[in-house]
């Protein structure tokens, strides 16, 4: 096993350029730590498969170099580098039993079968897959047929890494909960380094320890689950994560206060003053929000919509010409359409240029 380091790595499709625009990976650094357990997070298009075949040596970036420990690896074929790669649909062979296929890797690297049956049965086990074991793969669900796929990827005890490209898009949303499960306990049993690219944040943030956001070809920011809820660095990481996503506005920055559609705000720190052509915005989660029937405090919205999702509820306000989304708990004592809604000032974000800026605490 190995760390795996990325240095100033770029990739264009087209070939070298000078103009940054031709980039579908923009200049990245990166350091993924030998038996961590990541994601790579973002919408489709953003780079996240281009980074994963640039380490698996699917891809030779246009610049930059990839190292494995302190071995320069970048130019080396997937096959040198002692990777195993699972994609979102599963590849496996249908005519062989499940037990035929779990020990392909192994058996093609001259392995015995005294080593390969127990550790077979070992995984089989673990993946539930046990009573198929003498089944022809064509016979089994999408789920069962991934499982394979997972397997396959994860039977080899001395891989320096397993990537997983969206490996559960086929599967029902009940069964990924399981299958995620699993994939949490085998990287505990095994402490393989595991890089798993998702668009899904509930996949990314449920399976991770750490977790990286993409957004158009540049890494946008690098964190726990928590980090990334409770302070995006980004205004994309604030919508993409959350459901609701962060409420994003513009505003204007005077010192300790905004001023949002032409009331102010107090802040909890205070900010210096931002260059005149700077996009100033406020950032806050919905869970950060509160109403109130009672007018005569906070800002005056009017509620446009409420939607039940069971455990809470999300009510939709405007403010002027500017829409937030309130979630909370219970919703009573509005009688009408309008409302005060409230800002708790600890967990109000201000983004310049779409970064998020820190002030002094007041």
């Amino acid at each position: 096993m190995a760390n795996i380091t990325l240095n100033n790595i770029a990739h264009s499709y087209t070939g070298p350029s000078d103009n940054p625009d031709d980039y579908a990976l923009k200049k990245l650094n990166l350091t993924w730590r030998d038996g961590g357990a990541y994601a790579l997070l973002g919408p489709s298009g953003c780079g996240k498969t281009t980074l994963l075949n640039i380490i698996s040596g699917l891809l030779i970036p246009t610049k930059g170099e990839v190292l494995f420990n302190d071995d320069d690896v970048t130019k080396l074929p997937t096959e040198h580098r002692n990777i195993a790669q699972i994609f979102q649909f599963p590849v496996i062979y249908d005519t062989m039993t499940v037990f035929q296929n779990l020990a392909f890797p192994l058996k093609n690297r001259g392995r015995s079968m005294e080593d390969i049956e127990p550790r077979v049965i070992e995984l089989a086990k673990m993946l539930g897959l046990d009573a198929d074991l003498h089944t022809k793969a064509q016979h089994l669900t999408a789920d069962a047929k991934q499982k394979i796929s997972l397997g396959r990827g994860l039977i080899r005890q001395s891989v320096n890494a397993i990537l997983f490209d969206e490996p559960l898009t086929v599967i029902d949303p009940q069964l990924k909960w399981e299958l995620r499960s699993q994939l949490k306990y085998l990287h505990k049993q095994f402490g393989f380094t595991m890089i798993y690219v998702t668009h899904d944040q509930t996949e990314a943030l449920t399976f991770a320890d750490e977790v990286i956001v993409m957004y158009e070809g540049e890494i946008v920011q690098v964190g726990t689950p928590e980090a990334l809820f409770e302070r995006p660095e980004h205004t994309f990481v604030g919508y993409f994560i959350g459901s609701p996503g962060m409420n994003i506005a513009p505003c204007e920055l005077k010192g300790d206060k905004i001023v949002l559609e032409g009331f102010e705000l107090p802040l909890s720190a205070m900010y210096k003053e931002q260059p005149l052509d700077a996009k100033i915005e406020i950032g806050i989660r919905p869970e950060h929000l509160d109403l109130s029937p009672d007018t005569s405090e906070g800002l005056p919205v009017t509620i446009t919509k409420i939607d039940d999702i069971g455990r809470y509820k999300i009510v939709r306000v405007t403010l002027k010409s500017k829409e937030f989304n309130v979630v909370m708990d219970e919703f009573s004592g509005v009688v009408d359409d309008t409302a005060s809604l409230s800002f708790e000032t600890d967990h109000t974000h201000i983004y310049a240029n779409d970064h998020l800026i820190t002030g002094e605490p007041k």
